[in-house]
């Protein structure tokens, strides 16, 4: 998926564990078939699993990972993964990389949702209690600059997409997030990539939230791109009364979520089936009839 991967397979994972977690070693270790972009992860026994940075951009996220889920994790509504070991470069891989808990549950399939509006409910309670964690000390997220500094990269990835996507439509959509006004407050706790496959769900409800590589302080109107990631029109309703979005919120929100898409769509097409197929749906949501669903009044590295 990038120039500059790191090779990783079984064999290294299994030298790495040898050399640096010895207790662990003789654990089954299996790859994990992820559409993840930035990190391998391997299963480790029944209880564990291993995450390896696929990629300099992404080494930085162990440390941060490390110092700050143990912290937020009493404060959320749902499991998040439990750091369990540091390991450090070695056998030739020249990145810092984690061994977790393992966290079970399945990836939710936008379109395909047992039960949208309480999914809807466990994703407004988990940003919200997030976004309430004091951010004291907290590094900058990933995605904590405005809109308006991603407008070039934005259109730069429409332009590119020609013939693939509605070009009006979504300039219409993104020049309506640029027009709603910027947050006034301070910056919050995000996760800033709710994403599916950042999140794992049990009988259709939200069971865990994992991958806070893109973690930090920032416009809590990131995290509201999961209502187009993730929710059919009628979950977005639900989702944004629990997390009481307002106008600018929402639309900063939708800005989000195309502009990620956009990024995502242009640079995972070729390299990336199941990432493109997202941003694709994502895409379709956003600029359909029902793309504001939601409304006042009516009815998550690429980017």
């Amino acid at each position: 998926m990038h120039a500059d991967e790191a090779d990783i397979d079984v064999s290294l994972v299994r030298r790495l564990l040898g050399a640096q977690f010895p207790q662990w070693a003789d654990r089954p270790l299996t790859r994990v078939d992820s559409a993840g972009t930035c990190n391998a992860m391997y299963r480790l026994g029944a209880d564990m699993a291993v995450r390896l940075p696929r990629m300099a951009g992404a080494a930085g996220d162990v440390a941060k990972e490390h110092r700050w889920l143990p912290r937020l994790a009493p404060a959320l509504p749902t499991a998040v993964p439990t750091p369990l070991g540091k390991g450090e470069p070695a056998e030739g891989y020249p990145f810092p990389w984690s061994v977790y808990s393992w966290l079970a549950g399945e990836n939710p399939v936008a379109g395909r949702l047992a039960e949208p509006e309480l999914l809807a409910k466990d994703l407004a309670a988990f940003v919200v209690a997030l976004h309430g964690v004091d951010p004291t000390g907290g590094p900058p997220s990933y995605r904590s600059e405005p809109l308006l500094a991603r407008d070039d990269a934005t259109r730069d990835a429409l332009g590119s997409l020609h013939g693939t996507v509605d070009a009006d439509a979504a300039t219409a959509v993104w020049e309506a997030a640029l027009r709603a006004p910027e947050r006034a407050g301070p910056a919050v706790w995000i996760h800033a990539d709710l994403q599916p496959g950042n999140l794992l769900t049990t009988d259709g409800r939200l069971g865990a939230v994992i991958d806070f590589g893109c973690l930090g302080v920032g416009d809590p109107a990131v995290d509201l791109m999961v209502a187009w990631y993730v929710l059919p029109a009628e979950g977005r309703r639900v989702f944004r009364a629990a997390v009481a979005a307002d106008d600018a919120a929402w639309a900063r929100g939708r800005g989000w979520a195309l502009s990620v898409a956009l990024m995502e769509l242009r640079y995972y097409r070729d390299t990336n089936p199941r990432m493109a197929a997202i941003a694709r749906h994502v895409l379709g949501e956003l600029l359909s009839g029902d793309g504001d669903a939601g409304r006042r009044g009516g009815g998550s590295r690429a980017g």
